[in-house]
């Protein structure tokens, strides 16, 4: 089988944990007898030095015509200064809204031999395994008018049409069911209409998925819950900035953000497949990031994209087994094991791959 995939590698360690992931899926393509063609393409701080633009054109409509996409990291220091407009994260936002990006899936799972790099107790974390489904193209980040005004007050819009959200939540309701069926609303229904709207369409819909088991957290509660009892959660489905915020919390799980990986898919069409952590621009060129987050979106690609479920069984088996045997790379404080480079992380990874 042939595919096309477009690569956005991005800013900081972006290239660097690109260059990992495109190594395991030339080891996957050689090994189940697939064909993989690679279109890389700016976004982010490179797009904007080389054409003043955080997503060109030439991106969106390589991206469009792609079988998937698989993004590195954007931003960094270099840009902060910038207007918003020329921002590297602007570009995140552009191709998401271009794509119809509305869904992203953040799995968040603990490795037992990674426990301890975690803030939290072994005990409160151990057995923790669930997923974020996230909205991704409306809510604070998209509404309007987002603007400051002349007199210095400011205002940002939180606008959800019923449709987007229905759309959402019945992913929600959808990836709950493949897993263990239980599925936590999340939402601020106690004051915000948006989330009052939220909760009346979750319980609309729950009558669809009569063996889901529907629950409704605040968002606060929700935040303490999840570092304090992780296990009493397996899909949570949220609005935008919530599950921004949530995602990220949940890192600490992991003990590191470069464990996990995320999905972001489209009703009808190409997913954008990306690390949840950031361009870590203090580390690039090092040669210690960790490969991981990317190797595993590209997983999730196979398995989202290209109902390849053997094959991304095959790079999370992989991944898996060099995590126990002891592996991990510096952004990982464990108290035991061995600290590794991207490269010889990497190296590991493709071993298992090929036994």
């Amino acid at each position: 089988m042939e595919k096309s995939i477009v690569v956005l590698p991005g800013d900081g360690i972006g290239p660097e944990i690109m260059d990992s992931a495109i190594q395991v899926l030339d080891a996957i393509g050689k090994a189940f007898h697939h064909q993989f063609h690679y279109n890389e393409q700016l976004i982010g701080g490179a797009a904007i030095d080389q054409v003043n633009l955080p997503l060109p054109e030439e991106t969106i409509e390589a991206a469009k015509k792609a079988d998937a996409v698989l993004l590195g990291a954007v931003g960094g220091p270099k840009w902060d200064q910038n207007p918003s407009d020329k921002r590297p994260e602007k570009g995140l936002l552009q191709i998401r809204k271009a794509l119809d990006l509305y869904a992203n899936l953040r799995p968040v799972k603990g490795f037992k031999p990674l426990l301890n790099a975690s803030p939290l107790k072994e005990e409160v974390i151990q057995g923790s395994d669930l997923v974020i489904v996230r909205e991704l193209t409306g809510g604070l980040y998209f509404g309007e008018p987002s603007e400051r005004k002349p007199d210095g007050s400011v205002i940002d819009s939180l606008t959800y049409t019923r449709e987007e959200i229905e759309r959402i939540v019945r992913k929600g309701f959808e990836t709950a069911q493949l897993r263990k069926k239980k599925l936590t609303s999340v939402d601020k229904a106690n004051v915000l209409e948006s989330s009052k709207l939220w909760r009346e369409i979750v319980e609309s819909l729950k009558a669809d998925y009569p063996d889901v088991e529907v629950e409704h957290v605040l968002v606060d509660a929700a935040a303490m819950k999840l570092i304090t009892n992780p296990r009493q959660f397996d899909c949570i489905v949220t609005e935008n900035m919530f599950g921004d915020i949530l995602s990220d919390e949940a890192s600490v799980l992991t003990g590191s953000l470069g464990m996990l990986p995320s999905a972001s898919l489209a009703e009808n069409g190409v997913g954008l497949f990306e690390p949840a952590h950031g361009s870590a621009p203090d580390i690039a060129g090092l040669g210690i990031a960790n490969p991981i987050a990317m190797i595993m979106s590209a997983a999730m690609m196979l398995r989202h994209s290209f109902n390849m479920q053997d094959e991304a069984d095959a790079i999370e088996n992989a991944v898996e087994a060099s995590i126990l045997e002891g592996l991990h790379t510096a952004d990982l404080n464990v108290t035991n094991g061995t600290k590794v480079s991207t490269h010889e992380m990497t190296e590991a990874i493709l071993s298992k791959l090929t036994q």
